[in-house]
């Protein structure tokens, strides 16, 4: 509870006498050690996210998505194309040094008068998936968010969505509860998973992350030394704060 109280004795949140809308994300690359996110340009990227998912043994990683694995690349490039287009969602491939898409990612949600974001549509292909490079382009999303000067940060997923649920919170974000009948998707009812980053916790969760990511703790095949669990318990407790997830 607040400790602030108005003139009826009500409690109140804190104040926020500086408070003014946040910037919308720019529409310009991301760059990282192990990948680059990239804006969407069909003309670039599709063919190479059509293989990245064809790559796949089969389709299960569309099951909690809007759509279906497309029939072709020219199929996929055309469904890009709106994607590609539009503010919000703001689109971005992610790419391995070399410029090769091996998935996609997107802010979206931006409401830069209340300093919210969420991140989402997030697509990652057999190469990408549980990498080193996926995490980067986590963190650099996360990074633009917060140096944009936004409070809160929001993961969204089906709640039978099990990986992208410990997905989250490997990441760090903390589980706020489920919306349950929020959406019809595919001609189902979905229950909704909600999760957060809030800016009082990005720095202990950014410095996570650049532990790490720091070539000392990821092994020459990938492997990591430490968590990003443990990464942050560790700093939470060398600054006298509760762990947390």
């Amino acid at each position: 509870m607040s400790a602030r109280r108005n003139a009826f004795g009500q409690p109140i949140g804190p104040a926020l006498p500086d408070w003014t809308p946040r910037p919308l994300p720019p529409r310009i690359a991301m760059v990282g050690r192990t990948c680059r996110l990239e804006p969407l340009d069909p003309g670039r990227h599709a063919d190479d996210l059509f293989a990245a998912y064809a790559s796949a043994p089969d389709t299960r990683g569309w099951t909690y998505l809007g759509g279906e694995m497309p029939a072709s690349a020219t199929a996929y490039r055309a469904a890009l194309e709106p994607a590609a287009a539009a503010a919000d969602p703001l689109f971005f491939a992610v790419c391995d040094p070399e410029g090769r898409a091996l998935g996609l990612a997107s802010y979206l949600r931006i409401d830069p008068a209340n300093g919210s974001i969420e991140v989402g549509h997030l697509h990652f292909g057999p190469a990408l998936a549980r990498t080193a490079a996926a995490t980067e382009a986590m963190a650099l999303m996360m990074t633009r968010a917060f140096d944009l000067g936004y409070r809160r940060y929001e993961w969204k997923c089906d709640s039978l969505n099990a990986p992208s649920r410990a997905a989250a919170l490997r990441l760090g974000f903390t589980f706020e509860g489920i919306f349950r009948n929020a959406v019809v998707v595919k001609g189902r009812s979905r229950d909704t998973a909600w999760f957060s980053i809030t800016d009082a916790e990005w720095p202990r969760v950014r410095d996570a992350f650049v532990a790490w990511l720091a070539p000392e703790n990821l092994g020459a095949d990938g492997r990591q030394r430490a968590s990003l669990a443990e990464l942050r318990a560790g700093r939470a407790a060398s600054a006298g704060a509760a762990p947390g997830t």
